[in-house]
C-alpha cells in the first residue's frame, strides 16, 4: 500500500492505493469511500480484493486529512469536489466506487456533479433521512441525539444514536416517549468526555443526512448506480432510507449481507460478514443485480 497527500486550496487529502496504477487487470481502480468513516474502516474489505487496485481516502477534517478553510461542517457538495480531485490524482480515468453511509451520499453528489468520474457506483445505505415518509419525525429524532450529546457528552450521545438507528419502523410517538438511552446498556461508560464536535453526534453533518440527490442529473449520467442495503438493516432507519433513495432514483434496492457496517470485521465492535459482503460486492460490480 502506498499513501499519498493531495494538497488543495482548502484541505490536504490523504489517500491510500493498494495495487498498481495504471491498473494491470483491465478494470478501473475501485475507490471505497465513507463519512464519517475514514480509510481505516475499509481495510477488511479492501484486503478481500487482492486482484484489484483499491483506493481509499480520509474525508477532509477526518482521520489524516486536515482542513485549511477553518470550517468544521461536512457537506456532500464539498466532499464531492474532494473525491473528484482524488480521482483526478489517481490518473487512471473513471473509477468503480463502493460508498457507504455518508460516503454514499457524497458519491451520489459526485455522480451528479462529475458524471464522467464513475462507471459503477454501489451506494450502500445512504442515510438520507428526509426522503422517508416520516422525514419530519426522523429530523426530530436526529435533533434529539444532538441535544443529548450537547448536554451529556459522547457516550450519552452515542447511546442515543444507537437507540435511534436500531429503532424498527417509523419514528412514532412510542419512540419519543422512551426514556433516554443508558450508555451502560450498550457497554459504554457514562462520564462526559467533554467533546461537542463529533461529526456523527453533533449537527456538523446534518447537510449530509438532509441532502436530496439530483435524480435527474444522476439519471442523465453514464454511471450505473446500485443502491445497496444490508439484510439486517431492512426495518431500521438506514434500511428505510436506502429504499427511499432507490425509489427516488426509479429503482429497487439490492440486498447485501449483514448490517450497516457489514463489510467490517470485528475491529469496530459489531462484526459484519466481510467475506460474504465482498463476494456480493464482486458480483454486483461484475454486473449482477
Amino acid at each position: 500500500m502506498e499513501t499519498y497527500t493531495l494538497e488543495t486550496a482548502d484541505a490536504d487529502l490523504v489517500y491510500d492505493v493498494r495495487g498498481p496504477l495504471p491498473t494491470t487487470d483491465g478494470r478501473p481502480p475501485l475507490l471505497m469511500i465513507g463519512q464519517p468513516m475514514d480509510a481505516a474502516g475499509f481495510a477488511a474489505l479492501a484486503a478481500r480484493f487482492p486482484e484489484r487496485t483499491v483506493a481509499t481516502y480520509d474525508p477532509r477534517g477526518l482521520g489524516r486529512s486536515t482542513r485549511k478553510d477553518g470550517r468544521t461542517d461536512h457537506t456532500p457538495q464539498t466532499q464531492a469536489d474532494d473525491v473528484h480531485a482524488v480521482i483526478e490524482a489517481l490518473g487512471a480515468g473513471p473509477v468503480e466506487m463502493f460508498a457507504s453511509s455518508g460516503g454514499a451520499v457524497t458519491a451520489l453528489a459526485v455522480v451528479a456533479q462529475y458524471p464522467a468520474d464513475v462507471t459503477t457506483l454501489v451506494a450502500h445505505e445512504p442515510p438520507l433521512i428526509t426522503l422517508t415518509p416520516d422525514g419530519p419525525a426522523a429530523v426530530r429524532a436526529r435533533a434529539a441525539v444532538r441535544d443529548t450529546y450537547e448536554k451529556r457528552g459522547r457516550w450519552a450521545g452515542m447511546a442515543a444514536f444507537v437507540a435511534m438507528t436500531s429503532w424498527e419502523g417509523e419514528f412514532t410517538d412510542a419512540y419519543f416517549a422512551q426514556p433516554e438511552a443508558d450508555p451502560t446498556a450498550f457497554g459504554m461508560p457514562t462520564e462526559d468526555d467533554g467533546s461537542r464536535d463529533d461529526p456523527l453526534l453533533s449537527d456538523r453533518s446534518w447537510a449530509v443526512s438532509g441532502y436530496r440527490p439530483d435524480a435527474d442529473a444522476i439519471a442523465a449520467a453514464p454511471t450505473r448506480v446500485v443502491v445497496a442495503v444490508g439484510e439486517e438493516s431492512v426495518d431500521v432507519q438506514t434500511g428505510r432510507t436506502s429504499v427511499a433513495t432507490a425509489e427516488l432514483l426509479g429503482q429497487r434496492v439490492t440486498v447485501f449481507p449483514s448490517h450497516h457496517g457489514g463489510f467490517c470485521d470485528g475491529e469496530f465492535g459489531y462484526p459484519g460478514k466481510p467475506d460474504e459482503f465482498a463476494h456480493r460486492l464482486r458480483e454486483v460490480l461484475d454486473g449482477a443485480s
